[in-house]
């Protein structure tokens, strides 16, 4: 099968994240539409232009991918993971979002996103 994690799934991956509850859902960029009911499948024609990690034999987005593609599906996200993952990826990078590439168009989302991250463990 021929997919690569993203979006929230891809922070897991990436240790950003620990998920949420009962969680039964997976999320993946795929070539073809996966007929199982519990993966959120988002069809691409290719994986030319996804930046690609592998980590324990998974196939992933890098951090920037999936940050910028959280932000661009921002409407469908589970936002408190999000929120968790951007808070881990600060205090992990020395209290700093410095690392991310952020696609300008998604400054205003981020900038309200950052200010929740920063203090997302303040408030658990």
């Amino acid at each position: 099968m021929d997919v690569v994690l993203c979006l929230t799934s891809a922070l897991e991956c990436l240790d950003l994240c620990t998920g949420y509850l009962n969680e039964s859902q997976i999320d993946v960029y795929s070539k073809t539409l996966l007929p199982y009911d519990n993966v959120n499948c988002f069809t691409l024609e290719d994986f030319d232009n996804l930046e690609i990690v592998e980590i324990a034999g998974l196939r992933c987005t890098s951090i920037n991918q999936t940050v910028n593609d959280l932000l661009r599906n921002f409407d469908i996200i589970d936002e408190q993971s999000f929120a968790q993952g951007l808070s881990d990826y600060y205090h992990l990078h020395g209290k700093s979002f410095a690392g991310l590439k952020i696609d300008p168009q998604y400054d205003e989302i981020f900038d309200k996103m950052k200010d929740w991250a920063i203090g997302f463990y303040n408030y658990r």
